[in-house]
């Protein structure tokens, strides 16, 4: 057997690619839309890719089904309760994949219906024999991470409510996954720092002994204990998400590798003043905070680049990059994987274009946390809600950064607007967001709340 995860850190997504080295059949779970890896690693194995799946519609990033049932001409292939926009095998509970010979004696994976996360999700039982008594492992997609469990509350507009959903994960863990061996790994697709949960681990992979002990959620209690501590205290969820999960359920273009036109700094104030294009500054923070275009938007390429784009550009908005010279098509990937491909160009070497047109350029205002208490303001908290209810600085708001773009007709704009996250990054993205909203007098707390925890001045 062939077995290999492809874990994504910079969205903290995980895919994988399933081979029957005898027989050359292959699955692949989960994919991204960048599928060049994928293909490459199946020819050199001689492996062919038959079936596409996807453990569920996914809404943080934009799966490759599409692009991959294009290149080799795979089937894809949902849960049975899958409802999309083009053609899809159903896959039933207890349904059995082989990928072996006439015999059936290869490489098998049996589908559980796992519904929780989302009403179609599903898990994957992989066994390198069919009759092995433990099975090679398990494909948990979002159902069950290491460390946490699947989100319920991301269809609350779909008209299911999180408690309806957090009881059905309830039945789906302990009725399909905690009955397998102690033994049996465990393969998630997403880890820290996904907003697909709140708690999930840096380890890639675990055992269901392991977490049976470990794992929070899944330690002994009543389904309405487990529906209430699900169900509470999730990270709020990037604006892009529905967008991602409706190209996902119902299509989208296949991912093309254009040539990404130059723009100078005028041309890209033009897109933004008659195409309403979105000035994505890409550079390292300290690079931004020192001079950056007045009115660009900030996410650096070096933090969790295309989930912040995600949460202060709207889908389907024009973008132009200004990025440092090479990383343009780095970050052009990155949005695509979200969905945003709707890219201009970029502007060469913006640090030295801004320097020759200083009039055109603006550095981020910037304070202490000592020095909070001379500068009377509206207080902002852009940290998750968990954060937040660990300790706040003392006045503040939470208005987490994924629902900020929301919330901006709350806030005063004749006032002065300070605003603050854990060490600092997410504070200047917001503060960019706003000044770029039309707010006059922002700024951010430098070391953000651990800073000020330093400084002895947190609440």
């Amino acid at each position: 057997m062939h077995f290999a995860q492809y874990y994504l850190d910079c969205l903290s997504q995980a895919s994988y690619l399933i081979g029957d080295q005898r027989s050359g059949r292959a699955v692949l779970v989960d994919p991204r839309r960048d599928i060049d890896d994928y293909l490459r690693d199946a020819d050199e194995l001689g492996l062919r890719i038959e079936l596409v799946i996807e453990t569920h519609i996914h809404a943080d990033f934009l799966s490759g089904h599409l692009e991959l049932a294009q290149a080799t001409g795979a089937t894809i292939a949902f849960g049975e309760a899958a409802e999309t926009g083009f053609p899809i095998r159903r896959l039933r509970d207890g349904e059995r994949l082989s990928l072996g010979g006439i015999a059936g004696d290869g490489v098998t994976l049996t589908v559980l219906a796992t519904p929780g996360h989302t009403p179609e999700s599903i898990c994957l039982v992989i066994h390198e024999h069919p009759d092995d008594d433990v099975p090679f492992g398990v494909l948990t997609g979002d159902t069950l991470f290491v460390g946490d469990v699947g989100r319920p509350d991301l269809l609350s507009s779909a008209g299911h409510s999180p408690q309806e959903m957090a009881a059905r994960l309830h039945r789906s863990l302990h009725t399909k996954l905690m009955v397998l061996p102690d033994a049996t790994r465990i393969f998630p697709a997403h880890g820290a720092g996904s907003a697909c949960g709140r708690n999930l681990s840096t380890e890639t992979s675990s055992t269901i002994g392991d977490q049976r002990r470990l794992n929070y959620a899944l330690q002994p209690m009543p389904e309405s204990a487990f529906v209430e501590l699900v169900t509470a205290g999730q990270p709020a969820a990037p604006g892009y998400f529905a967008h991602d999960a409706a190209l996902n359920r119902d299509g989208h273009p296949l991912l093309e590798a254009t040539p990404l036109p130059a723009l100078t700094l005028e041309e890209a104030r033009t897109a933004r003043d008659e195409q309403g294009a979105a000035l994505l500054d890409c550079r390292p923070l300290a690079a931004y905070t020192r001079a950056h275009l007045t009115g660009s938007l900030h996410t650096g390429l070096n933090t969790r680049f295309a989930e912040y784009a995600g949460c202060v550009v709207t889908p389907g908005t024009p973008i132009v990059l200004l990025a440092d010279p090479g990383t343009e098509d780095e970050a052009r990937l990155r949005l695509a994987r979200i969905g945003y491909d709707r890219v201009l160009g970029h502007v060469p070497d913006p640090t030295a274009a801004l320097a020759r047109e200083p009039v055109l350029t603006t550095s981020t205002r910037r304070l202490s946390a000592a020095e909070l208490a001379a500068a009377p303001c509206q207080l902002i908290d852009v940290r998750n809600p968990t954060e937040y209810e660990a300790g706040a600085l003392p006045g503040a708001r939470n208005i987490p950064l994924a629902t900020l773009t929301h919330h901006l007709d709350h806030l005063d704009r004749t006032r002065p607007v300070v605003v603050y996250c854990h060490s600092g990054n997410r504070s200047v993205i917001a503060a960019a967001l706003l000044e770029a909203r039309g707010f006059g007098d922002v700024r951010d707390v430098v070391g953000g709340y651990q800073g000020a925890v330093e400084e002895g001045v947190a609440g």
